[in-house]
């Protein structure tokens, strides 16, 4: 049995090769810019907050009214920290959501060519080998079967890990409205 390549399937698997990987940077890149947006929101909220806490304890005439001031910050500075965190995960889970769907796309088009080269293979099998053909089709279903099993595990984790995120961030806020209330 021989397998023969000509220049055009290497050329056109290249070019795919590149696309795939263009896509795949523009997708990261995507999310990098996203992040970068994101931090310079918060400095720039930060710093105005600062600001206006600064003044606000510059003002105080008493120390009532600095230890109000100082209480004052510390909510929505918390409120702020949690939204920061929340939008911070939000942008890795859809950065990682547009990059696990690519990737799980080429798998599937990388098992879908890995079967039909199988099958071609076990075609052209000499007479005899009827039983270690089923075997190896059976191994590499297995194979195959295993890995789609590691996906829907990973999925599952990544949704257990974005609800767990989603309950954190809302104990956390509740909290510090709790204790700046007290």
């Amino acid at each position: 049995m021989t397998t023969t390549f000509n220049a055009e399937q290497i050329l056109a698997a290249n070019k795919a090769a590149a696309a795939e990987a263009t896509e795949l940077a523009n997708s990261a890149f995507a999310g990098f810019e996203k992040l970068a947006a994101a931090n310079m929101a918060a400095a720039k909220s930060a710093m105005a907050d600062s600001m206006d806490s600064f003044k606000s304890i510059l003002g105080a005439k008493s120390p009532q009214e600095v230890l109000a001031a100082q209480t004052a910050m510390v909510q929505p500075l918390a409120s702020k920290a949690a939204a920061y965190g929340r939008t911070v995960y939000e942008i890795a889970a859809e950065t990682s959501a547009e990059l696990s769907k690519s990737a799980e796309g080429k798998i599937a088009e990388g098992q879908k060519a890995f079967g039909a080269a199988i099958d071609s293979m076990t075609k052209n099998a000499p007479a005899g080998t009827e039983s270690a053909v089923a075997a190896f089709k059976s191994a590499v279903a297995t194979g195959q079967q295993v890995i789609e099993s590691a996906q829907a595990a990973a999925k599952r984790a990544v949704a257990q890990a974005q609800q767990n995120m989603t309950v954190a961030t809302d104990v956390a806020v509740k909290a510090a409205n709790k204790a700046t209330k007290k």
